[in-house]
């Protein structure tokens, strides 16, 4: 057993289909079908049941992949932890970001990585604050930016304090509440409103508020996408609450302070435990470029 075969049964299992697994690992499907044969022959146990259209895990199959994906895991970072001690980063990098993310600009921060450590592996996922602060607890992501209501910490994780910011209320150009200098939440309460999923961090951000000031409202609309809400506000189908950062300068839309309104805290979150040689590194370019940001 090799650890191109192990590659070779985690492909055919996440695609289901030997011709795309074969593709993925840039290699000809019957050199990729005869080492999986004799993996099984080695093992003896089939992986895979097989059809001309079809193919899936066996209870064997299952029981495999696993401790498989933790041995290429551990393979990958036994090489990353050796080119490292020579200077050079390599390995993969598992990045997170909230939708709304405005604190770091990220695509700069990677280039700039990228261009200091050319031979890492990036890959990033955009999610809810909480899915993202449980996926680095558990390992699958290295490093994430959140963004949590005032008061709240990150929990089972190192963070540090990125921005602190407040929400505006976005509305159209057009709605009777453009152009005002600020809004109270009280006239908020009488709209129509577009909204993160109930439940997720940045939607507790503005249920609070109004909580707090016992107002209720209606939130008719709930969507993960900030874009996807932003269209729904500029058709006129309801306002939205977002950072005042994101907002900014959105065509055919108008912004509104408003007089006690929730509160949002941008962090950066990692794990505490053993991090990786790219997952330093990617501090360490975090840390620098923020000075640089900070004598423009």
């Amino acid at each position: 057993m090799d650890l191109q075969q192990m590659r070779y049964v985690i492909a055919v299992a996440e695609t289901r289909n030997f011709t795309r697994a074969a593709e993925r690992c840039f290699v000809v499907q019957s050199a990729l079908s005869h080492r999986v044969a004799a993996l099984e022959r080695e093992l003896g146990v089939k992986l895979f049941a097989r059809t001309s259209r079809r193919v899936e895990l066996t209870a064997a199959g299952e029981a495999f992949l696993p401790a498989a994906r933790q041995s290429l895991e551990a393979a990958d970072r036994a090489a990353a932890e050796a080119a490292a001690a020579v200077g050079v980063v390599r390995g993969r990098l598992a990045v997170g970001v909230i939708p709304t993310v405005a604190a770091i600009d990220v695509p700069a921060v990677l280039r700039v990585f990228r261009e200091r450590h050319p031979e890492v592996r990036i890959s990033l996922r955009v999610a809810a604050s909480d899915e993202l602060t449980a996926q680095v607890v558990a390992g699958d992501l290295d490093v994430a930016a959140l963004g949590l209501p005032e008061g709240d910490r990150p929990r089972g994780v190192r963070a540090r304090l990125l921005a602190r910011d407040r929400l505006v209320a976005v509305v159209p150009e057009g709605h009777p509440l453009a152009g005002r200098a600020r809004v109270g939440l009280a006239r908020l309460a009488e709209e129509t409103f577009v909204d993160f999923p109930a439940g997720t961090p940045g939607r507790a951000q503005s249920d609070r508020a109004f909580g707090e000031a016992r107002l209720t409202r209606e939130v008719a609309f709930e969507v993960l996408a900030p874009d996807l809400m932003v269209r729904l506000v500029r058709q006129g189908l309801a306002i939205a609450l977002l950072p005042s950062a994101v907002a900014a300068g959105l065509p055919g839309l108008a912004t509104v302070p408003v007089t006690g309104g929730p509160r949002r805290v941008e962090y950066l979150v990692w794990s505490e435990f053993n991090p990786t040689p790219a997952t330093t590194a990617f501090l360490r370019t975090l840390e620098e470029h923020g000075r640089d940001a900070g004598t423009q």
